[in-house]
């Protein structure tokens, strides 16, 4: 693709402060305060880790941030589970701050920690997939090129990106110090499980040797479980 890295210095910093600003909005307008120090720990437990790799990616791979920084999905169907993801999204970081403002539940210090270790740990398991595969879009294409996966995190399962995804969400809740906020985990799960399906379903039309991968590495996001 041969995009400069200078060229994307000022689209990327405008998206990571827009997204910093929305996602401290989400947390600590529904709180209802600044002193929520949950709210602060996951700020930096994410986006201090996010600065890491897209220097990382800045340097080592511009190509993939340009293929990450790409937003329009093509398949329709996947249009439409964005959009329902979109709105689970939001439920899981809103929640918690209305459950930090009126007292619903009451999480252990401890818990917070350690699931912030967990948030840490899924963003990992990202940052291992992308730095495996300069392939890795945000949407799902299939470009000139490219070619099956099958090493490091993809020898586990067949989308390491999301099952990072899965754990960063599964925690998030706790690490924000709600209970109450865990509902959304199954809908989150749902939207996840529907993507991979129609992703399968175009990696099988559209890229050579997917299916043959996928009856080698069998499971798809949770190895021993599917």
């Amino acid at each position: 693709m041969g995009n400069s890295p200078r060229g994307l210095v000022k689209p990327l910093l405008t998206r990571l402060i827009g997204g910093l600003l929305l996602i401290s909005a989400l947390l600590f307008i529904p709180a209802g305060t600044l002193w929520y120090w949950q709210g602060w720990l996951y700020l930096c437990v994410l986006f201090f880790p996010v600065l890491f790799v897209l220097v990382y990616l800045v340097r080592q791979d511009p190509d993939l941030l340009a293929r990450r920084m790409r937003l329009r999905e093509k398949e329709a169907e996947q249009k439409r589970i964005i959009t329902l993801s979109s709105g689970v999204f939001l439920a899981c970081i809103i929640l918690p701050g209305l459950d930090f403002r009126f007292g619903w539940s009451q999480v252990p210090v401890w818990l917070v920690f350690a699931a912030d270790i967990m948030v840490f740990a899924g963003y990992l398991i990202f940052f291992l997939t992308l730095r495996e595969n300069s392939f890795a879009s945000r949407i799902i294409e299939v470009e000139n090129g490219q070619q099956v996966i099958s090493t490091g995190p993809y020898a586990q399962v067949r989308h390491p990106m999301y099952s990072g995804v899965l754990l960063m969400f599964l925690f998030t809740p706790l690490a924000l110090g709600s209970f109450v906020a865990l509902i959304m985990f199954p809908p989150l799960l749902l939207t996840i499980v529907m993507r991979i399906r129609n992703e399968e379903d175009v990696l099988t039309r559209d890229l050579p040797g997917y299916a043959a991968y996928c009856t080698k590495t069998r499971y798809r996001l949770v190895p021993g479980v599917w």
